[in-house]
């Protein structure tokens, strides 16, 4: 599978990323991303894609899932990742059974955290809270 980007920049570093699914802004300024924002949010993505595909298989239902990713440089130069603690929750379960199995197999089959922890220490944390009643509705 081939995957093709292009980012397009001016003289200074803001530009945009841009793919066959849509773009996103590159930068320094509030509404743009920075690499480690995109690198950490395609290993969420990533992530999910993969927990979900094992979840359907199981045929477990939740309501939502939130991931947050929070990655810490190395100061030495190049400032690759030093660890990287993913916390996974995950609203409106019916019964916890088969996530923490699902949340290990997603990271060993997930190539994004894969590619990511052959440089950083990787964690992560699964935890259940009751469905909000904004709910995602994706």
């Amino acid at each position: 599978m081939t995957i093709d980007i292009t980012a397009v920049f001016g003289p200074e570093f803001s530009g945009t990323l841009q793919t066959a699914r849509g773009t996103a802004a590159i930068g320094r300024e509030a509404d743009e991303l920075q690499p480690y924002d995109m690198l950490l949010g395609a290993l969420a993505a990533c992530y999910y894609s993969t927990f979900l595909d094992i979840m359907k298989k199981k045929r477990v239902t939740y309501d939502s899932c939130e991931i947050k990713v929070q990655g810490v440089k190395r100061e030495e130069i190049p400032a690759t990742l030093e660890t990287v603690s993913m916390s996974i929750t995950v609203y409106g379960a019916e019964q916890e059974r088969g996530f923490q199995q699902a949340a290990d197999l997603a990271a060993k089959y997930c190539s994004v955290y894969q590619t990511i922890a052959e440089v950083a220490e990787m964690s992560y944390t699964l935890t259940f809270k009751e469905a909000p009643d904004n709910s995602y509705e994706g």
